[in-house]
């Protein structure tokens, strides 16, 4: 049996549900590191609070299915200013393990690249 909304709506709740735990952690540190790290780079630190938007309002979008492609295209935005700004050094290198060591921001950055193109299947909050 093929059912291909279904496997939108797991790419969706996968995604949401990771990217939203990982918005709450920064919301419980706060965002200080990255307005320092902004300062750093002399840009306007209240770009920091962008990163509520793309984690934590972007993966809300995604897990009911409200907007999900331009949740998605949050996501992407996020994730690429994140590889950029701060993980650039790392772009090319691999972790203890012998995985990628931006395996996680990757896992972000593609899955809601894929829902970007896949759209999210019928299973969305009603507009």
């Amino acid at each position: 049996m093929h059912h291909p909304d279904l496997g939108k709506l797991i790419l969706r709740l996968t995604l949401g549900i990771l990217m939203l735990f990982h918005g709450v952690a920064k919301m419980t540190s706060g965002v200080a590191g990255i307005k320092g790290m902004l300062a750093g780079l002399g840009l306007p630190e209240f770009f920091a609070y962008g990163v509520f938007v793309g984690e934590v309002i972007a993966p809300l979008m995604l897990i009911i299915g409200y907007y999900s492609r331009v949740g998605a295209a949050l996501i992407v935005g996020n994730m690429l200013v994140a590889i950029v700004l701060v993980h650039m050094n790392e772009l090319f290198a691999l972790s203890g393990s012998g995985g990628w060591a931006l395996e996680l921001q990757g896992f972000f950055l593609f899955t809601a690249v894929a829902l970007i193109f896949t759209g999210p299947g019928k299973y969305v909050f009603k507009q």
